[in-house]
């Protein structure tokens, strides 16, 4: 029996950006945006920085090689109604994204792109 694929999962250059956020500012966490800053990016933070609550839900604890704790993935609930079908895979391009997510200084933001569940 096969395990279920990840519902949300790094690239490799996305785990390498962590790796290094990681050592400048501690433990992490993604939240999905919802499209009003930053069109659908996920947003990167210090973890708790952003204030989840009950609209919110935890897709994901990524596990990410030499971080030392699960990064948190979260997205409010009514945007996962829409994005439930799918897997998220965190990708990482050339660019400014959000002046709110820590890799906005970098040169480069992070990206969601999404595969159906399944395939």
């Amino acid at each position: 029996m096969t395990s279920p694929a990840p519902r949300v999962e790094l690239t490799p250059a996305a785990a390498d950006l962590l790796r290094r956020l990681r050592a400048a500012h501690g433990p992490l966490m993604f939240h999905q945006s919802g499209g009003c800053c930053d069109g659908s990016a996920p947003m990167c933070y210090p973890e708790g920085e952003f204030r989840t609550g009950d609209s919110d839900i935890l897709l994901a604890s990524l596990a990410v090689e030499g971080v030392d704790e699960p990064v948190t993935f979260w997205m409010s609930k009514s945007q996962h109604e829409v994005w439930s079908h799918t897997r998220l895979i965190v990708d990482v391009v050339a660019g400014r994204g959000s002046g709110f997510s820590l890799e906005a200084p970098e040169g480069v933001r992070f990206l969601t792109r999404s595969r159906l569940v399944g395939t």
